[in-house]
């Protein structure tokens, strides 16, 4: 057998042998962390008679998960520094409805992203067991120069209502700015924020990830009409589930709506009505399949960011809180890691 022969069959017998890392932990010393997923709908979306307290019986079941970590489908402060750093890459228009505008609290604190960032880390470093009320101004003034707004309501919404004034680096712009960021209807803020000010957790860890879905075209135009064909073309196989969804958000029982949403049959449908549908256009450019793997990228950034939130916390219970249709992903992804089980979310929202 000649010799390139030989190392061809080699190289193939130890592919096909390879590493099963899903053994990797079988014999592993020390506690599993346990990683719940929650997919979320985009409260941002909801009526303008939505009211937050219709959460609570989602919040319930959370709670009763007790996670000591929570991330949230926001992007970081060192994720928009970097983004504001690189406008030729991305576009400050695209950038601006991610990332806060820090402004204020760099007036109110001195402090630029960076040096915030690092003043926050600094500070929960040396977090006593009984912070003052003076403290947790201070920490939610960091936060907020950090470009982590959910995080500095967490420490508002810990104050008693007396002590939330301004002083110890908020100034009277920055309390109005945590009260308007408390009021908003997002996930990140009423279920993530509230959850965490509940639990007695100092901060959330947003995770979110844009760099990866910049997809570089030359015709936008032509990429966006193509998915919007795909999408299109499985508009009527997905409706009937679309039109549940909307009646549940309608009739205000939100534990019905997250349990429909979350529920494997419907991701099922929402997915291939979506990403499946991308994968089946059939341009010559193949601008789906180009949709798809910006996606995959984002999602593979963002449980990066999620293992990152708790690497130091072997054992921990860590709740992401994410749009609906980065659930899958997050599922798979975070089930292939060492010494992490992943918990079925249908459980927990069920009736206790």
């Amino acid at each position: 057998m000649a010799l390139g022969a030989v190392m061809a069959v080699a190289a193939g017998g130890s592919a096909r042998a390879g590493v099963d890392l899903s053994v990797l932990d079988a014999s592993m010393a020390g506690p599993r962390a346990q990683v719940l997923v929650l997919g979320s709908v985009h409260l941002s979306g909801m009526s303008k008679d939505f009211k937050p307290a219709s959460l609570e019986p989602v919040l319930e079941r959370l709670a009763a998960f007790k996670p000591d970590v929570i991330t949230i489908e926001n992007i970081p402060g060192e994720g928009c520094d970097l983004l504001a750093r690189h406008p030729a890459v991305y576009p400050p228009d695209n950038v601006a409805p991610y990332c806060n505008n820090t402004d204020a609290a760099k007036k109110a604190t001195g402090l630029d992203v960076p040096a915030a960032i690092a003043e926050a880390n600094k500070t929960l470093a040396q977090w006593p067991a009984q912070p003052t009320p003076a403290q947790r101004r201070h920490l939610a003034s960091l936060f907020l120069a950090a470009n982590d707004s959910s995080s500095a309501v967490v420490q508002w919404w810990q104050l008693p209502q007396a002590e939330q004034h301004a002083g110890d680096g908020l100034d009277e712009a920055l309390v109005a700015l945590l009260a308007k960021r408390g009021a908003r209807n997002n996930e990140s803020d009423q279920i993530a924020a509230r959850l965490a000010a509940r639990l007695g957790l100092q901060r959330v860890y947003p995770i979110d990830d844009h760099t990866g879905d910049n997809v570089t075209v030359a015709d936008e135009e032509a990429y966006g009409d193509a998915v919007q064909k795909a999408w299109e073309a499985a508009r009527a196989k997905a409706k009937p589930m679309r039109d549940r969804e909307d009646e549940l958000k309608k009739g205000g029982d939100m534990l019905a709506l997250y349990r429909y949403v979350n529920s494997p049959e419907v991701m099922r449908i929402a997915i291939d009505a979506d990403f499946g549908a991308a994968m089946r256009d059939p341009s010559s450019q193949h601008y789906g399949q180009l949709y798809v793997a910006g996606w995959e990228t984002r999602n593979l950034r963002m449980v990066a960011n999620i293992r990152a939130a708790f690497r130091e916390h072997p054992g921990a219970r860590v709740l992401s809180i994410v749009g609906s249709s980065h659930k899958p992903w997050f599922d798979d992804l975070l089930g292939r890691m060492q010494g992490v089980d992943v918990v079925d979310v249908e459980k927990i929202l069920r009736d206790r």
